[in-house]
C-alpha cells in the first residue's frame, strides 16, 4: 500500500522545527556526574590502513562515541533510562578500554601480526575523552608452505578436487587466522553437500610452524576420522515423515493419514492439504545422498508457499542398522486458511482531498495444494473545493476490483521439469474489473483476464510471462461536455476516453536483483518490461477482411481492436557510502507506440508524472506533457473536467537521485533514517498535438521540459515495514517559459505566502500552486 498526502505549509514548519530541536536541543554532557566523562573520540595509530577501520569496530560498543541525534534523542524521550529512545551516554570506563586493547591486538594478531602489540592511552578535557590505540604491528607472516593430512581417503580425494574453489589459504598469501576459520567452514559444508551427514567442524585442525626468522609459516590442515573408526560414513535419505498441525500448532482429533508412496508418509491433522502440496518442494528424494544445501533449499520453499506460518529444518533419525540412511521429519504449522485485510488511505492537497478504501480477501490452498485466491475491492473518491463545487464536490471516483488464483508450479500441456530450485513458480488466473468516473466528463469501464507465469532463473534473475492477456474497455462521455469538447477541437480526447477497444496482448518482464532492493550494500538494479498487443488480431482480420468502423478500423465481433507496443526500463544503481548510507541513482525510460489498427494507445496504457514515487514534488497525472500548461483553456469548466485525464504522453523519461542515511538507531521502536533527493523528468506525446501544445518529444528541448523537483524525507523502519515521509519542493517547472521555469530560485519568497506569482497563476490556470508537496507512503520510493 502506498498513499500520499499533501498538507498545510505551517504543518512543514512545525517538522523542520522538531528536527532541528532534536539535532540541536541538548548539551552532550550536561547529565554526566562529576566524575564522569563522555567518550567523543577514538583514534587508532601505528594500524595498516587495510585494516584501521575495522580495528575501529574492536572497541567496545559501550565505548563507542555516540551518534549526536541518537544520545539527544535519549536525553528528550528517556526517562530514567526507562524508556528505550535514542542510546544512552558512552560514559568512560577504563575496564571496557582495557577489554577493548586487548581486542584489537587479537585482531591484528589473527591477520598476520603475530607480534602485534597495543597500548592505550586516555585524554580528558571538559568531561569529554578521547582514546588513542597505539599499535606496533611487527612483520606480517606469510604462508610458506601448506600441506593437508586426510586420514580417510574419500574425503580426501573429495577436498582435492574442490580446494582449488574455495580455499583462502595459498603459499605466499598473509598468515590469517579468519581465512584458516574460513577454509574449516567451507570443508564443513563440502562434506555436507556430500552425504556426510556425521561430520563436524571439530575433526578439522590446524598446525603451524613460525619458527623462521623471516616472518613465515607452515600450515598443516589435518581431517581426522571418527573415534574407532577408520572412515567418514555417507548417508542416504530413507522414508519421510510430513506432519501438519492445525493454524494453533496442536495436533487434536484423528488426522488424516496417508502413504504416498515408498518414501512419503502424510499426516495432516487440520484436513487441509493434499501431500503433493508439500512433496512436491521436498527436494531429497529416497535413496539420494544427504545434502545439507537440500534441505535447506526445502525449508526455503515451503516457506515461500505463503500458507504455512512455521517452517522449521527438516530433521533426521539414523535407522539404528548399519545402512546409514536418514529417516527424514518435517513439521508443518499452517495459517489461517482464510482471512481479511482493509487499507484505507487518505489524500490531502490543499483544496482537494479524499480517500481510498481498499479490501483483501485471501483463501490460502483453496483445493488443498497451496493454490491462494484472492479477491481484491478498492474504492478511490476524490473531492476538489477548488473545482467550484463546494466542500462536497466529487472530482472523481475509481472502483476496481479482481479475483486471482495462483497456484504455486507452472501449468501448462507440456510437461516441464520442477522450477524451484532459485523460488517457488507461479501460474496465476485472472479477472479484473474497474469503473472511473468524472463528474461531467466520462465514465470508463475495464475488463482484463490474463494468464501469467513466473519463475526464477537463479537468485537474481526472475521472470514474468504473460502469454495472454484479453482486455475490453468501454468510455461513455456526458453528452454536454462531449459537445463543448469538440467546439474547442478536443476531438482527440473524445476519441480517446470514449471509444471502444477489444485487446488481446502479452507481457514479459524481466528483473536482476529485485531480492537485493531492501540491503543497503552495493549492487545495480534492473527491470524491462514488454508489452506487445493487437499483431495477432491484425494478421487474422486483414486475412479475413474483416468489417471496418467509421475511422477505418478493423473490427472483430463488432469492436475495433487496439494494436501497439510498449517498453519500459527501471535501471537503478545503489552504492554503499560506508556505514548505513546509500547513494541511489535511477533512471526509468518509457516509450508506447500505436500503430496499425491504433491512432492511439488505449488510455490506460499511456505514461503519467508526478506521485509519492515519480516526481514527488507534484501530484500523479498533474505534470506534462512536456512544456503543456493549462492555462490554454478558455474556460474553467473544461479545465476542470478534464484534471488529472489531459496530462499524459507515449514517452516517459523519470530520474531519481536519493542519499540515504541512518539518523537515530532508536526511535519509538523504530530505526529512523532520512534522505535527500532529486527528482527530475517527464511525460511527452509522440507527435504534435492540438491539445497539448508543447508536448511533443525532441531531444533538442528535452530539458526545456524536464521537470525538477528537490526535498527531503523521512523512514520509520519497523523492519517489517517503513513508513515514509517526505517533502518536495518544484525547483523546475517546464509548464513556464524561460526564467520563469526556474521557480524555487525566481518566486521562492512566495513559498508559504501568496505574492504577485501566485496570484497571476490563479487568475490564468484557475488554481492556487503549490511549491511543495508532502508525501507520506509506506514503503521505500524505489
Amino acid at each position: 500500500m502506498k498513499a500520499y498526502t499533501g498538507i498545510k505549509y505551517q504543518s512543514f514548519t512545525i517538522l523542520i522545527a522538531l528536527f532541528v530541536f532534536v539535532v540541536s536541543g541538548c548539551s552532550l554532557t550536561r547529565r554526566l556526574k562529576p566524575n564522569e566523562s563522555l567518550v567523543r573520540k577514538i583514534t587508532i595509530k601505528g594500524v595498516d590502513k587495510e585494516f584501521s577501520e575495522a580495528a575501529l569496530t574492536y572497541v567496545d560498543k559501550q565505548q563507542q562515541p555516540n551518534n549526536w541525534i541518537n544520545l539527544n534523542l535519549y536525553y528528550m524521550f528517556s526517562k530514567n533510562g526507562k524508556n528505550d529512545v535514542g542510546e544512552p551516554p558512552a560514559i568512560l570506563d577504563s575496564s571496557l578500554v582495557e577489554y577493548s586493547r586487548v581486542q584489537i591486538e587479537k585482531f591484528l594478531q589473527n591477520k598476520g601480526y603475530l607480534k602485534a602489540k597495543v597500548i592505550d592511552s586516555i585524554i580528558i578535557k571538559k568531561k569529554k575523552a578521547q582514546l588513542i590505540f597505539t599499535a606496533t604491528e611487527g612483520p606480517m607472516f606469510r604462508i610458506r608452505k601448506f600441506q593437508d593430512s586426510i586420514a580417510d581417503k574419500n574425503i580426501e580425494r573429495l577436498y582435492r578436487n574442490n580446494r582449488t574453489q574455495f580455499s583462502h589459504i595459498q603459499p605466499g598469501k598473509r598468515y590469517d587466522k579468519d581465512s584458516l576459520a574460513y577454509d574449516r567452514d567451507e570443508i564443513y559444508q563440502l562434506m555436507k553437500r556430500n552425504g556426510y551427514y556425521d561430520f563436524y567442524r571439530q575433526y578439522i585442525t590446524y598446525d603451524y610452524d613460525t619458527t623462521f626468522n623471516n616472518s613465515v609459516a607452515d600450515v598443516i590442515m589435518k581431517i581426522r576420522n571418527p573415534e574407532g573408526k577408520a572412515f567418514h560414513p555417507v548417508y542416504r535419505i530413507n522414508n519421510t515423515l510430513i506432519t501438519i498441525s492445525n493454524s494453533n500448532s496442536r495436533y487434536p482429533g484423528k488426522p488424516d493419514t496417508l502413504q504416498v508412496d515408498s518414501q512419503f508418509r502424510f499426516v495432516d491433522f487440520s484436513r487441509f492439504f493434499k501431500p503433493k502440496a508439500v512433496t512436491y518442494y521436498v527436494f531429497q528424494k529416497k535413496g539420494d545422498i544427504y545434502n545439507i544445501d537440500m534441505q535447506g533449499l526445502t525449508t526455503s520453499r515451503l516457506s515461500e508457499l505463503n500458507v504455512f506460518r512455521n517452517v522449521p529444518n527438516p530433521t533426521y533419525t539414523k535407522l539404528p542398522d548399519s545402512t546409514n540412511r536418514l529417516d527424514t521429519k518435517i513439521e508443518l504449522i499452517p495459517l489461517k486458511k482464510m482471512s481479511d485485510r482493509i487499507e484505507p488511505e487518505f489524500i490531502f492537497n490543499g483544496g482537494r482531498y479524499g480517500y481510498n478504501l481498499g479490501n483483501t480477501f485471501t483463501n490460502r490452498n483453496l483445493f488443498g495444494r497451496a493454490e491462494i485466491l484472492q479477491f481484491k475491492i478498492n474504492w478511490s473518491v476524490l473531492f476538489d473545493k477548488s473545482s467550484g463545487q463546494g466542500a462536497a464536490g466529487i472530482q472523481n471516483q475509481d472502483f476496481r476490483t479482481g479475483i486471482s488464483l495462483a497456484y504455486p508450479r507452472i501449468i501448462t500441456p507440456f510437461n516441464l521439469p520442477i522450477l524451484g530450485k532459485y523460488g517457488v513458480p507461479h501460474t496465476t488466473f485472472s479477472t479484473n474489473y474497474s469503473l472511473f468516473y468524472q463528474k461531467g466528463l466520462v465514465t470508463r469501464e475495464s475488463f482484463i483476464n490474463s494468464l501469467t507465469y513466473d519463475f526464477a532463473e537463479t537468485g537474481h534473475k526472475l521472470h514474468t510471462l504473460t502469454p495472454i492477456s484479453i482486455e475490453y474497455s468501454t468510455g461513455k462521455i456526458d453528452s454536454a461536455a462531449r459537445e463543448e469538447l469538440l467546439k474547442i477541437n478536443r476531438y482527440s480526447y473524445v476519441f480517446l476516453i470514449g471509444r471502444t477497444v477489444f485487446t488481446i496482448g502479452s507481457q514479459y518482464t524481466y528483473q536482476v536483483n529485485a531480492d537485493l532492493l531492501n540491503s543497503i550494500g552495493s549492487f545495480e538494479y534492473f527491470r524491462g518490461s514488454l508489452d506487445v498487443a493487437g499483431n495477432t488480431l491484425g494478421l487474422l482480420t486483414k486475412a479475413l477482411n474483416t468489417k471496418r468502423d467509421t475511422s477505418g478500423a478493423y473490427t472483430i465481433f463488432g469492436q475495433p481492436f487496439s494494436q501497439y507496443t510498449k517498453a519500459e526500463v527501471d535501471f537503478r544503481v545503489y552504492r554503499n557510502v560506508g556505514g548505513e548510507r546509500q547513494i541511489v541513482f535511477r533512471i526509468n525510460p518509457g516509450i508506447g507506440v500505436p500503430y496499425g489498427n491504433s491512432r492511439q494507445l488505449v488510455f490506460e496504457k499511456n505514461f503519467y508524472a508526478g506521485g509519492a514515487n515519480d516526481n514527488r514534488a507534484w501530484l500523479p497525472r498533474t505534470l506534462g506533457p512536456g512544456n503543456f500548461n493549462r492555462s490554454i483553456y478558455p474556460d474553467s469548466t473544461t479545465r476542470n473536467r478534464l484534471k488529472y485525464l489531459d496530462q499524459f504522453g507515449e514517452i516517459k523519461i523519470q530520474g531519481n537521485l536519493e542519499y540515504r542515511f541512518k539518523i537515530a538507531d532508536n526511535f519509538f521502536g523504530s530505526k529512523l533514517k532520512g534522505a535527500t533527493f532529486t527528482d527530475f523528468g517527464n511525460v511527452w506525446r509522440l507527435r504534435n498535438e492540438v491539445e497539448s501544445p508543447g508536448g511533443q518529444f525532441s531531444l533538442n528541448s528535452l530539458f526545456k521540459g524536464a521537470a525538477i523537483g528537490v526535498g527531503a524525507g523521512l523512514r520509520f523502519d519497523l523492519t517489517f515495514f517503513v513508513f515514509r515521509l517526505d517533502a518536495a519542493f518544484k525547483f523546475k517547472d517546464p509548464q513556464f517559459t524561460g526564467a520563469d521555469q526556474w521557480v524555487l530560485l525566481r518566486h521562492g519568497n512566495e513559498l508559504f505566502h501568496a505574492g504577485a506569482f501566485k496570484n497571476n497563476y490563479l487568475i490564468t490556470n484557475g488554481e492556487s500552486y503549490n511549491f511543495m508537496q508532502l508525501n507520506f507512503g509506506i514503503g521505500l520510493p524505489f
